[in-house]
């Protein structure tokens, strides 16, 4: 497996110093083919960009639509509005908590993650500097709030990597709801408690709010300007309602959440072209970056010696929710995308695990959670939506990713121990 090993460390290196995953995940694929005796062409046109197509063509409706209807509750304002009134309900002295809850209640509100962090990024700044907090802890806070539990964990979520199990396992995005709620939990309150305690540590010793060394061009966002929060939020109720209440796809969810944020803001209509066409072109670069990933994964997963990780996986014995956390997190970790890796972890072993839950009497909905909770706890300084998230903030790695490490790695990888142990015991 030293080829498989030498991709992932290349791949981690290279986005730790910030190459483009676009195009160093086919070069090291190709890397990796030749290692294990692959022709390069073939390897790279067919292995590399099957991946890459295929999961290009199943979900980017989904990264469309979400990316869209993220983008219009930004530019009309409505994300925002509901973040502020958040952060003024709980008090600006906590600021942690409150990007904290801001984040998670736009993520389960079906706002794509990137979306979130551009959205709430400028509300974050002004709280981590009413409240002298350290800029570096900006992106664990974010990471928290959008990348963890609302995003794997809580059970209804409509981000796709609560949906893609769906689709194997004969699920609903509810799959799951004890293991999920508790998971969730783990992550949350754990993860603030430590962000907290950092912040404090870090004031002790002298550290405070700074501006980046570039000057401060971030957008001050006026609240007298936005509109009503209890109006803003009826999107996002609206497309968790109708995914796990009226049982529509995520689809027809997001595409609700649309129209219903069209017609509460009809006096900003001159925004709407502006904001559908800047969601579709974001859409765009989340998918290919995250298609690049999936790229590399299903080089790594067609080479002669994954099938030693796959014997490896599956010869683990005993609970079988234990090695199937395992291959997802795995490919999560080697790919640098929570959606992609589950994707590839799925696409390649879903069937067996399906007809294990079968076999063994584990229901299909703990497989569900478990696959979901242990996507997201792969944040590697090559991960995807972390580059994006520091190139907004403006920071390096060595500066946040240890923290960032804490609450969206090691956490959430308790917290998945935690979820394996309740569904073993036929909680799920």
């Amino acid at each position: 497996m030293f080829s498989i090993i030498l991709g992932l460390i290349l791949l981690m290196v290279l986005a730790y110093f910030g190459w483009s995953i676009i195009w160093i995940a086919p070069l090291i694929s190709l890397l990796v083919a030749g290692i294990e005796g692959l022709d390069l062409l073939p390897a790279y046109t067919e292995t590399y960009m099957e991946g890459f197509v295929g999961f290009t063509k199943k979900w980017f409706p989904v990264f469309l639509l979400g990316a869209v209807f993220g983008k219009l509750m930004e530019e009309t304002g409505m994300a925002q509005a509901v973040a502020y009134k958040i952060t003024d309900f709980i008090g600006k002295k906590r600021a942690i908590l409150g990007v904290l809850i801001g984040a998670a209640v736009l993520t389960y509100g079906g706002v794509s993650l990137f979306v979130v962090v551009f959205a709430l990024y400028p509300l974050t700044v002004a709280l981590f500097k009413a409240a002298d907090l350290p800029r570096k802890l900006i992106p664990a806070t974010l990471v928290l709030g959008a990348f963890t539990f609302t995003m794997t964990a809580i059970p209804g979520t409509p981000q796709i990597q609560n949906i893609i199990p769906t689709d194997y396992f004969k699920t609903t995005p509810l799959a799951g709801p004890v293991t999920g709620i508790a998971a969730g939990l783990i992550m949350a309150v754990c993860g603030y408690f430590y962000l907290a305690w950092r912040g404090k540590k870090l004031q002790a010793k002298g550290e405070g709010y700074t501006e980046p060394k570039g000057g401060n061009d971030v957008k001050e966002v006026d609240p007298s300007n936005l509109p009503n929060p209890y109006i803003s939020i009826i999107p996002l109720i609206a497309v968790v309602l109708s995914l796990n209440v009226i049982k529509l796809d995520i689809l027809p969810s997001l595409l609700i959440g649309i129209i219903i944020i069209m017609l509460l803001s009809l006096k900003k209509m001159k925004l709407f072209i502006s904001a559908i066409n800047g969601g579709a072109a974001g859409s765009v670069m989340a998918i290919i970056n995250t298609s690049a990933a999936v790229g590399f994964g299903a080089v790594v997963t067609a080479v002669p010696s994954f099938s030693n990780i796959t014997d490896m996986i599956m010869g683990l014995g005993g609970n079988p929710l234990i090695s199937a956390a395992i291959a997802v997190e795995l490919l999560a970790s080697i790919t640098g995308s929570a959606s992609g890796g589950m994707g590839i972890a799925l696409q390649a072993l879903g069937d067996q695990y399906y007809q294990l839950s079968q076999s063994t009497g584990i229901a299909p909905e703990a497989f569900h959670r478990i696959a979901a909770v242990a996507s997201g706890a792969s944040i590697l300084p090559h991960n995807g939506a972390l580059l994006t998230l520091l190139t907004v903030t403006g920071l390096k790695h060595k500066e946040s990713y240890m923290d960032v490490a804490v609450v969206g790695l090691i956490i959430p990888i308790i917290a998945l121990i935690v979820s394996i142990l309740l569904a073993s015991a036929g909680i799920y």
